[in-house]
């Protein structure tokens, strides 16, 4: 097998494979004694910005699980460092960034910097898993979304409601516009260089983008996703675009662009493949909290997701966002079995 015959790359074109393949977003991390391991010596930075510990990371779920892809262990804020934005992740707190970007003046202090040098670990992580992983499992790189990322910049954290993000959105369209571009520009380069160092495929996570309306989302966010996307696509590997809460932004995302759809649980298969066109491939959408379900109920909701993809080619096996912490390891062992044995053609 090549690379490029990988089941998941296969799926990524819409073509026909064996049987779907599957992965999980956040596949690498505290459900497992692994990384819990890890992570008693080392701090979460230490574990995303030092290569030989972001492999480790990358593969533990590869080793573990029989997945078809590998996602590079990494988070969607380090390209802030290239930016000129400190951050650091609190215990308890998750990420927290140390001066908010809150006016005009915050913004114009941002600069594009130079994200190849900046994120060289990430790079080189690329490089150290591709020369481990079977040529059948696909490495996918990836970065947060200019939205996504805008507003950690500007909440200084999670928010619930975004209203720092949306006020200086309204209150200040140049200075957003600014803001945008030059976060656009950062992701853009970034993941141009993770193709460049190897991944095979790229998915751009706007996971705080369910909290627009449509017409926000065009005015404010299509555009940027769009000139990522555009930078991206002379490169001819697999895009995948996900968001979370995204059921009245699908065909917009589509329109942003991206060769794969990523959908989360509340909306089904069968509903998004309608809205998004049957020849798209889609990636999704079992709900994260069915892994905690009793392994009966936990396989019905797999067949449900299964039973809506109804065997055409284009489909990818995920859930509709990140695994959660406490999930029981045997649970993630028994869907990715029964994923492959259920799909079999």
């Amino acid at each position: 097998m090549t690379e490029n015959d990988s089941r998941f790359l296969k799926a990524c074109r819409g073509e026909e494979v064996d049987c779907t393949p599957i992965w999980f977003m956040r596949q690498a991390g505290r459900y497992m004694q692994e990384y819990r391991k890890l992570r008693e010596k080392h701090t979460l930075l230490e574990l995303c910005t030092r290569p030989d510990l972001a492999k480790e990371v990358t593969l533990q779920p590869i080793r573990r699980f029989d997945l078809d892809a590998a996602i590079v262990f990494a988070d969607i804020l380090l390209p802030l460092k290239s930016m000129g934005v400190g951050f650091d992740f609190v215990k308890g707190k998750g990420p927290v960034i140390h001066q908010p970007i809150r006016s005009p003046a915050d913004v114009e202090k941002l600069h594009a910097g130079d994200p190849e040098e900046d994120l060289k670990c990430v790079l080189e992580t690329l490089g150290l898993v591709r020369g481990e992983l079977d040529p059948k499992i696909a490495l996918i790189g990836f970065a947060g979304a200019p939205f996504t990322v805008a507003s950690y910049m500007i909440e200084g954290g999670y928010s619930r409601n975004f209203l720092h993000t949306k006020r200086l959105m309204y209150s200040h369209p140049e200075a957003w516009q600014r803001l945008m571009e030059t976060t656009s520009e950062v992701m853009a380069r970034y993941l141009t260089a993770q193709i460049e160092a190897g991944a095979q495929a790229i998915q751009l996570f706007d996971s705080w983008v369910g909290s627009l309306e449509p017409e926000d989302y065009r005015r404010y966010v299509l555009p940027y996703s769009q000139k990522i996307f555009a930078r991206l696509k002379p490169y001819s590997v697999p895009l995948l675009h996900f968001g979370t809460g995204t059921a009245t932004l699908l065909e917009l995302m589509k329109e942003a662009g991206g060769t794969v759809m990523g959908v989360d649980w509340r909306i089904s298969l069968k509903d998004a493949r309608g809205r998004l066109g049957s020849n798209t491939p889609i990636q999704g959408n079992l709900d994260p909290v069915a892994l905690f379900a009793p392994p009966s109920c936990l396989e019905e909701k797999v067949d449900q997701v299964l039973e809506q993809a109804d065997g055409r080619p284009g489909h990818i096996f995920n859930l509709g966002h990140g695994i959660l912490p406490e999930t029981p390891v045997e649970n993630v062992e028994a869907v990715v079995e029964w994923v492959h044995a259920k799909s079999k053609r």
